[in-house]
């Protein structure tokens, strides 16, 4: 079976070799680490593509959100557009036990069984599906975006940034275990759910060094 399209195949291969260099070319001539978001904003290739794409062209409502997946994909790219695609088994047995994990060694994009893991990315919007998440290690942590709602018939999809060091003894409000289905009838079709950003963190910590 082929692989599914990333995010980065449906909405930003077509201009990453003709304008990522420039943004790589000036980032090396700064002297800058290409994982610092504000050195990356400030190439002026990079400014550029931000004042082109803030329209709305289905890649996100915010200017935040639009840099954030811009310099994802960008360090994607840039480290040899490495896939992971766990399959369900393999994601199942990260979600049910907590593991000692390390953040990855690059950034990478973890593409995740279809439609497993649902949530309410914007508040008051029905719950989407997670297609997966860009990864890549920060000082301290990791950095994560994940990318929701993306099928054929949308034009675009919605995306979910959290960073930071990994939570520790994180638990639901309601006491429920984290990753179980708040969607009605999920537990019944073996859906997964996400119910804030730190269970988000806290699920790029598990799968985002998986091979």
């Amino acid at each position: 079976m082929a692989p599914r399209p990333t995010p980065f195949d449906l909405a930003l291969a077509g201009f990453a070799e003709a304008r990522f260099p420039a943004i790589a070319a000036g980032i090396e001539a700064a002297g800058a680490d290409p994982r610092d978001r504000d050195a990356f904003l400030m190439t002026p290739e990079a400014v550029r593509l931000v004042r082109e794409l803030r329209p709305d062209e289905g890649l996100g409502e915010g200017i935040s959100e639009l840099a954030a997946l811009l310099h994802h994909a960008f360090l994607f790219w840039a480290e040899g557009r490495r896939v992971a695609a766990p399959d369900r088994a393999a994601v199942e047995l990260e979600l049910e036990a907590y593991r000692e994990r390390h953040a990855p060694e690059g950034a990478r994009y973890v593409q995740l069984p279809p439609r497993l893991v649902w949530a309410e990315a914007v508040a008051g919007v029905p719950a989407e599906p997670l297609d997966g998440f860009f990864v890549h290690p920060v000082p301290g942590g990791l950095r994560a975006l994940g990318v929701f709602g993306l099928h054929s018939g949308r034009p675009g999809f919605t995306v979910v940034e959290a960073e930071g060091a990994r939570p520790r003894e994180l638990v639901r409000p309601d006491g429920s275990p984290l990753f179980s289905p708040v969607l009605a009838g999920g537990a019944s079709a073996g859906l997964r759910s996400l119910t804030g950003g730190e269970e988000f963190l806290e699920l790029a910590w598990r799968l985002g060094a998986i091979a």
